[in-house]
Protein backbone atom coordinates (compact mmCIF):
# COMPACT_ATOMS: atom_id res chain seq x y z
CA UNK A 1 0.00 0.00 0.00
CA UNK A 2 1.26 3.47 -0.88
CA UNK A 3 0.08 6.34 1.28
CA UNK A 4 0.60 9.70 -0.38
CA UNK A 5 0.84 13.00 1.44
CA UNK A 6 0.64 16.38 -0.31
CA UNK A 7 1.90 19.66 1.08
CA UNK A 8 2.61 23.18 -0.06
CA UNK A 9 -0.83 24.49 -0.85
CA UNK A 10 -2.04 27.88 0.27
CA UNK A 11 -3.31 31.30 -0.72
CA UNK A 12 -1.39 33.28 -3.33
CA UNK A 13 -2.10 36.31 -5.49
CA UNK A 14 -2.53 35.97 -9.22
CA UNK A 15 0.87 35.91 -10.91
CA UNK A 16 2.51 34.31 -7.90
CA UNK A 17 4.06 30.90 -7.40
CA UNK A 18 3.64 27.85 -5.21
CA UNK A 19 5.44 24.52 -5.02
CA UNK A 20 3.49 21.43 -4.10
CA UNK A 21 5.17 18.32 -2.74
CA UNK A 22 4.04 14.71 -2.77
CA UNK A 23 5.70 12.03 -0.70
CA UNK A 24 4.90 8.43 0.11
CA UNK A 25 4.74 7.62 3.80
CA UNK A 26 7.52 5.26 4.79
CA UNK A 27 8.76 4.48 1.32
CA UNK A 28 10.13 5.96 -1.87
CA UNK A 29 8.28 6.58 -5.10
CA UNK A 30 10.96 4.85 -7.12
CA UNK A 31 9.58 3.35 -10.34
CA UNK A 32 6.09 4.75 -9.78
CA UNK A 33 4.58 7.12 -12.27
CA UNK A 34 3.28 10.13 -10.32
CA UNK A 35 0.64 12.56 -11.38
CA UNK A 36 -1.00 15.72 -10.15
CA UNK A 37 -4.72 16.26 -10.55
CA UNK A 38 -7.01 19.05 -9.41
CA UNK A 39 -10.66 19.53 -8.65
CA UNK A 40 -12.34 22.91 -8.52
CA UNK A 41 -15.73 23.39 -6.82
CA UNK A 42 -18.51 22.00 -8.95
CA UNK A 43 -16.12 20.51 -11.49
CA UNK A 44 -14.71 17.09 -12.18
CA UNK A 45 -11.22 16.12 -11.15
CA UNK A 46 -8.80 16.72 -14.00
CA UNK A 47 -5.27 15.76 -14.94
CA UNK A 48 -2.67 18.49 -14.48
CA UNK A 49 0.78 16.93 -14.88
CA UNK A 50 2.57 13.62 -14.66
CA UNK A 51 6.05 12.15 -14.60
CA UNK A 52 6.88 8.64 -15.73
CA UNK A 53 8.32 6.02 -13.42
CA UNK A 54 11.62 6.20 -15.27
CA UNK A 55 11.66 10.01 -15.13
CA UNK A 56 12.21 10.06 -18.87
CA UNK A 57 8.96 11.76 -19.76
CA UNK A 58 6.54 14.33 -18.44
CA UNK A 59 3.09 15.33 -19.58
CA UNK A 60 1.01 18.44 -18.93
CA UNK A 61 -2.52 19.61 -19.45
CA UNK A 62 -2.71 22.34 -22.08
CA UNK A 63 -4.00 24.78 -19.48
CA UNK A 64 -0.77 24.62 -17.46
CA UNK A 65 1.91 24.10 -20.12
CA UNK A 66 4.69 26.62 -19.78
CA UNK A 67 3.61 27.58 -16.24
CA UNK A 68 3.81 24.35 -14.22
CA UNK A 69 6.74 21.96 -13.93
CA UNK A 70 6.71 18.49 -12.43
CA UNK A 71 9.93 16.98 -11.12
CA UNK A 72 11.23 14.26 -8.84
CA UNK A 73 14.08 14.51 -6.34
CA UNK A 74 17.18 12.38 -6.84
CA UNK A 75 16.39 10.16 -3.87
CA UNK A 76 12.96 9.35 -5.39
CA UNK A 77 11.32 10.35 -2.15
CA UNK A 78 9.21 13.24 -3.36
CA UNK A 79 7.62 14.62 -6.49
CA UNK A 80 7.12 18.34 -6.87
CA UNK A 81 4.79 20.55 -8.84
CA UNK A 82 6.22 24.01 -9.33
CA UNK A 83 3.39 26.37 -10.25
CA UNK A 84 4.27 29.79 -11.65
CA UNK A 85 2.18 32.60 -13.09
CA UNK A 86 -0.81 31.35 -11.18
CA UNK A 87 -4.27 32.38 -12.29
CA UNK A 88 -7.59 32.51 -10.47
CA UNK A 89 -8.74 29.54 -12.54
CA UNK A 90 -5.97 27.43 -11.00
CA UNK A 91 -7.87 27.52 -7.71
CA UNK A 92 -8.67 23.94 -6.74
CA UNK A 93 -7.82 21.09 -4.45
CA UNK A 94 -4.69 19.47 -5.85
CA UNK A 95 -4.23 15.72 -5.53
CA UNK A 96 -1.15 13.60 -5.94
CA UNK A 97 -1.58 10.13 -7.45
CA UNK A 98 0.73 7.19 -8.11
CA UNK A 99 0.50 4.14 -10.29
CA UNK A 100 2.55 0.99 -10.50
CA UNK A 101 3.08 1.28 -14.23
CA UNK A 102 5.87 3.33 -15.74
CA UNK A 103 3.76 5.44 -18.08
CA UNK A 104 1.77 8.54 -17.26
CA UNK A 105 -1.97 8.21 -17.82
CA UNK A 106 -4.43 11.08 -17.89
CA UNK A 107 -7.50 9.06 -16.88
CA UNK A 108 -8.35 8.91 -13.19
CA UNK A 109 -9.07 5.19 -13.21
CA UNK A 110 -5.50 4.35 -14.21
CA UNK A 111 -4.07 5.52 -10.88
CA UNK A 112 -3.81 3.14 -7.95
CA UNK A 113 -3.07 5.48 -5.06
CA UNK A 114 -4.29 8.95 -4.11
CA UNK A 115 -3.43 11.55 -1.51
CA UNK A 116 -5.93 13.55 0.50
CA UNK A 117 -5.36 16.75 -1.43
CA UNK A 118 -4.08 20.23 -0.68
CA UNK A 119 -5.98 23.45 -1.29
CA UNK A 120 -4.60 26.05 -3.68
CA UNK A 121 -6.38 29.38 -3.78
CA UNK A 122 -5.36 32.11 -6.21
CA UNK A 123 -6.80 35.53 -5.55
CA UNK A 124 -7.32 37.88 -8.49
Amino acid sequence: QVQLVESGGGLVQAGGSLRLSCAASGRTLRSYAVGWFRQAPGKEREFVAGISGSDTSTQYADSVKGRFTISRDNAKIAVYLQMNSLKAEDTAVYYCAARSGIAVQTSLGAWNYWGQGTQVTVSS
